[in-house]
């Protein structure tokens, strides 16, 4: 095992200690939540079930018999877990390198608390280095291109990769994100553009991030 996989094998460990009796419980998509999914097993019988954020993390916590519940049948979600591509001092984050970034977010805003998973490399003063994913309508994505362009974006179509909602993503470079609410919201408002991987006006509640030595929660500056 990599050191980067043990960071992210130790931060999901860390993650089940937020996890209560009878919770509903958020889940994420990614190869740090695929570790948090694997130390459900041993506790699957503490919680209420799952909401899952993509068709891979259904799969994956249905063969580990945890109950995946549909979100529009559930009311309450105690807590969100899931990782990111970058994080920013006001957890406002970067998301969507999986591509899951709509299902994610949808989730993140239905969930009482957002539990993040990083390792030390995922932390950034400013947000951007990391590619900001769009998941676009397929007919829009010219158009969409164009319109990031403008703003000074270079779009990158992910080729041969389809979404769970059947549309494609945009990722795009050059970024310096020094407001991330006002970005997330121009980007909102481009027609096409389904979801934007900035997790600014909704963010992360709380961030657990692995080192070489131990796991920490960072505290919101």
């Amino acid at each position: 095992m990599t050191n980067a996989d043990q960071k992210k094998q130790a931060v999901a460990r860390a993650a089940i200690e937020y996890v209560e009796y009878d919770d509903i419980v958020g889940v994420g998509t990614g190869s740090t939540v695929d570790f948090f999914i694997e130390y459900l097993k041993p506790i699957k019988n503490k919680i209420s079930g799952a909401i899952a954020s993509s068709i891979s993390t259904k799969e994956k916590l249905e063969a580990i018999g945890v109950r995946v519940l549909d979100l529009n049948d559930v009311s309450d979600i105690p807590i969100y877990i899931d990782g990111a591509d970058e994080v920013n001092p006001n957890f406002q984050l970067i998301k969507g390198g999986g591509g899951a970034l709509t299902r994610e977010k949808i989730i993140a805003g239905a969930s009482k608390k957002f539990l993040c998973i990083v390792d030390n490399s995922k932390l950034v003063d400013v947000l951007g280095k990391f590619p900001l994913p769009l998941e676009v309508v397929p007919m829009a994505r010219s158009f969409v291109s164009r319109e990031i362009i403008k703003i000074q974006g270079m779009p990158a179509w992910r080729e041969n990769f389809v979404t769970d909602n059947g549309n494609i993503i945009l990722d795009v470079n050059h970024m310096e994100i020094m407001e991330p609410i006002k970005l997330e919201k121009d980007l909102n408002q481009i027609s096409g553009v389904l979801t934007v991987g900035l997790f600014a006006a909704r963010p992360a509640d709380k961030v657990l991030v692995s080192n070489e030595k131990d796991v920490i929660e960072l505290k919101k500056k």
